[in-house]
């Protein structure tokens, strides 16, 4: 079993910046993949980011890129998202997830299995 603990979440003011983590614990071998996704009341959970784990190859969602970068270190088994420039849009919970498929970019939520609790990101106009 893999578990993923985020943390970083917070209020921020539009075009400040958060800087989230995830750290994994346990059978942490078998993940190829790190990801960040986020869902905002009454919306869907959406891709935001991912990161091989091996490679560290990225790639992001249209909606964030060049403002959000996701980054990794594999001694502290941790992923991180930083964000920047934010907007209230990017407003939601954000959740890390584990991918252990062999396919990248893994975008759909239903192709992970294991995910943290969350945190939530506010921005406020």
């Amino acid at each position: 079993q893999v578990q993923l603990v985020e943390s970083g979440g917070g209020l921020v003011q539009a075009g400040g910046s958060l800087r989230l983590s995830c750290a994994a614990s346990g059978r942490t071998f078998s993940s190829l993949t790190r990801s960040w996704f986020r869902q905002a009341p009454g919306k869907e959970r959406e891709f935001v980011a991912t990161i091989t784990w091996s490679a560290g190859t990225t790639y992001y969602a249209d909606s964030v890129k060049g403002r959000f970068t996701i980054s990794k270190d594999n001694a502290k088994n941790t992923v991180y998202l930083q964000m920047n420039n934010l907007e209230p849009e990017d407003t939601a919970v954000y959740y890390c997830a584990v991918g252990a498929r062999p396919v990248f970019p893994l975008k759909e939520p239903y192709e992970y299995d294991t995910w943290g609790q969350g945190t939530q990101v506010t921005v406020s106009s």
